[in-house]
């Protein structure tokens, strides 16, 4: 007998090995129809897969995160299936799910156009609607090779011949298209029914850059019809709101052919930027930073002992001087171990915590590059605390409580924690480990965090957490972190005195809220779809004139304001009032003040806020009170 025990703690028994679709069709009709695969012993397997031993069994439908990871990696392979029934002459060669999606890689004669791709997603849906039952087999891995190789597909039969020779591989197929894969799938082509196809783009073979170009088309798929619509909706949604197009509108910045992978700010661009830094920089000072600065190029040496120079040298931007090599720094720890070196440091003065907004450089390879959200070079909010063991956890609850702040300050209040534990090769001893991550877990808690264990994805050195905020449209950024770290400080020989009077190694803590300040600001600039909060604005107010009569009252607002701390723009153009706001409504300024004839008699303004809502007329006393509030409570 088979005993298979469900989610709900329930048991069925069979007379023999049982089948996981046999296992749902006992359940009932409607678990049978809509199983999509099943996840025995915890792993997920077919819907064909034989239970052959006393087992816990869940059948996964497309209401489960399984069930719509099989769904879009059953839907790469019918992708990869049209190709071949339109351009047989195509080879195949990996197709993984990506996140909402997959993608699959082809070796094809000529390009794929827009009209190609149409084609290939409608007979996707031809296939899907003739519902051909999706089968496995197993092979050894050289009859694999030689049968790829006999149906003409050479860079399959180059996977599989990496695989080791002593190993068995599966096959599956669809029709007449069989293809390499571990599974598990669907068990028919019928249940692939929401996707779309979404763009193609070059992709070197195996990743590099002296191999083929190969053809990459990626496509999302979903478990319904109005999941699709949604998402692709917010595609729509974030297209709009993209900080590159955003950007160039509100000429806030642009990248240069002469300067790939940097930014260069416009005034306006430079205004908000400035609003973000002097912003982080009062966090520094009301929360017991201190700030430095540390310089550009660093000699080899210390790269050297940090390990950078060995493991992180293809990324760094290097230079020589009176034979000498140096390194622009592609991060501001080492720096801030020699600034603590200079004198001698006692257990009194510490925490001892660092803040800088040091530039740093990487050599970013040019198609990873994305308007200012990965850049080659960037400043970031970076800190470093340095401490004993036992105030680790202090200092990350202090943190954790900072960052939600100032997250709030930003308008995100979605957060998402993850603590990245140790990973097998590691240095350190158990119980060190053991309380960095107690400490690192313990602060969440007491922020009142829930939090998920990365388990094994912490640093060779020490722990961290990542703090993932998400924006408007749901998408998450990963942007602050705290980073246990014991090692850093070892190597650069970074010493304290001790309560005993012996000499002690600190623990370093490596920390930052918004990370790169160019990606940041990108964030900000997709989060609020260019209209920025009033205080975050690069000009809040803009004065404008119906005719040259009102001139001079303009100017002495707009001076008035300006006086006060505002960003005023004055403009008194000869072109009629309703063009002059129609054309300040698409900066997505925060407020518009008109003044006329009544206006200027009565010492007042007119004041259309942002969406084109007229407030009325006030006086200027009032708009300023008005207009400081939001900015006091940053809106």
């Amino acid at each position: 007998m088979i005993q298979v025990t469900l989610p709900d703690g329930s048991q069925r028994q069979f007379p023999g090995p049982v089948t996981v679709a046999e296992v749902a069709a006992s359940i009932g009709p409607g678990l049978a129809k809509a199983a999509l695969a099943g996840k025995v012993d915890g792993k997920v397997v077919d819907t064909s897969f034989t239970i052959d031993k006393d087992s816990p069994v869940a059948i996964v439908t497309a209401k489960d995160a399984d069930g719509l990871e099989v769904i879009r990696h059953s839907t790469a392979h019918l992708l990869a299936y049209a190709v071949k029934d339109l351009f047989p002459e195509a080879q195949v060669t990996i197709g993984p799910v990506i996140e909402n999606g997959f993608y699959y890689d082809f070796s094809y004669k000529r390009p794929f156009t827009l009209d190609d791709l149409a084609a290939i997603e409608k007979r996707m849906s031809e296939l899907a609607a003739k519902d051909e039952p999706v089968t496995r087999r197993v092979l050894p891995r050289d009859e694999a090779v030689q049968y790829f190789k006999g149906i003409g597909e050479h860079y399959k039969a180059e996977i599989i011949a990496s695989i080791p020779a002593n190993e068995d591989v599966s096959l599956y197929r669809e029709g007449k298209f069989e293809d390499l894969c571990r599974g598990p799938h669907v068990p028919t082509t019928g249940k692939l029914k929401f996707f779309k196809l979404m763009k193609v783009a070059g992709a070197y073979w195996r990743g590099d850059h002296r191999n083929e170009m190969l053809q990459r088309i990626y496509g999302t798929a979903w478990a319904s019809k109005e999941e699709l619509q949604q998402y692709l909706t917010m595609l729509e949604e974030a297209e709009k709101r993209d900080h590159r197009k955003l950007g160039r509108e509100l000429d806030l910045f642009h990248i240069d052919e002469h300067s790939p992978g940097t930014v260069f700010w416009h005034p306006k661009g430079w205004a908000l930027w400035q609003q973000v830094e002097q912003y982080m920089r009062a966090v520094y000072r009301d929360n017991g930073y201190q700030e430095v600065k540390g310089p550009q190029l660093l000699d080899q040496s210390l790269w050297e002992k940090t390990g950078h120079w060995g493991k992180y040298r293809e990324n760094m931007f290097t230079t020589e001087s009176e034979k000498r090599d140096y390194a622009l720094k592609p991060m501001n720890c080492p720096g801030h171990i020699l600034i603590y070196k200079q004198g001698v440091k006692s257990y009194r003065d510490l925490p001892l915590r660092y803040g800088e907004f040091g530039q740093c450089h990487r050599n970013e390879p040019t198609g990873g590059l994305h308007g200012i959200m990965r850049v080659r070079g960037f400043t970031q909010d970076d800190g470093h605390i340095f401490c004993t063991e036992d105030q680790i956890l202090d200092e990350c609850a202090a943190f954790t409580t900072l960052l939600q702040k100032v997250y709030k300050d930003f308008g995100f209040t979605d957060i998402i924690y993850k603590v990245a534990t140790r990973p097998d090769a590691r240095i350190g001893s158990d119980e060190s480990w053991d309380k960095a991550e107690h400490a690192l877990m313990e602060s969440l808690r007491r922020s009142g965090c829930q939090f998920e264990v990365s388990a094994g994805e912490g640093a060779f050195y020490g722990p961290k957490v990542e703090y993932t905020l998400k924006d408007a449209l749901g998408r998450p950024w990963q942007c602050g972190t705290i980073q246990v770290d014991p090692n850093m400080t070892e190597r650069l020989d970074a010493e304290f005195v001790g309560e005993d009077g012996a000499r002690h190694r600190p623990i370093m803590l490596h920390r930052a809220i918004v990370g790169s300040l160019e990606r940041f600001i990108g964030i900000l600039i997709e989060q609020h779809a260019g209209a920025l909060p009033a205080w975050l604005a690069p000009v809040q107010v803009v004065v404008l004139n119906i005719t040259d009569s009102q001139a001079d009252y303009a100017h002495q607002v707009a001076k008035t304001l300006q006086n006060q701390g505002l960003r005023v723009e004055l403009d008194l153009r000869n072109e009629k009032i309703t063009y002059k706001i129609r054309e300040h409504s698409m900066q997505k300024l925060p407020y518009i003040l008109v003044v006329g004839d009544k206006e200027r008699a009565a010492g007042a303004v007119a004041v259309r806020a942002r969406g084109n809502q007229d407030l009325g007329v006030m006086s200027v006393d009032a708009f300023f009170e008005k207009i400081a509030g939001d900015i006091r409570n940053k809106l």
